[in-house]
């Protein structure tokens, strides 16, 4: 009975280092986030560059028939 209390205890004392650890890194994690945002203007990010659109209109009807040809040569 003395092993499983020592088992016990030793289960709970490694529980509570891991949750008093993922405390800290939240904690840090949280304080980092902050001072970072502080210095973004030193090296700011470029804004994301958008796709350009292409012109689908014309294309959509030269792939349906070519799929009505393409189902056609299967007949």
């Amino acid at each position: 009975m003395e092993v499983l209390g020592q088992g016990l205890v030793l289960m709970i004392a490694g529980m509570g280092i891991v949750y008093l650890f993922l405390a800290i890194l939240i904690v840090v994690t949280k304080v980092s986030m902050k001072s970072i945002g502080r210095f973004d203007y030193i090296l700011p990010q470029d804004a994301p560059k958008k796709k350009p659109v292409a012109a689908a209109a014309g294309s959509d009807d030269a792939n349906v028939a070519l799929a009505i040809a393409v189902a056609l040569q299967g007949k």
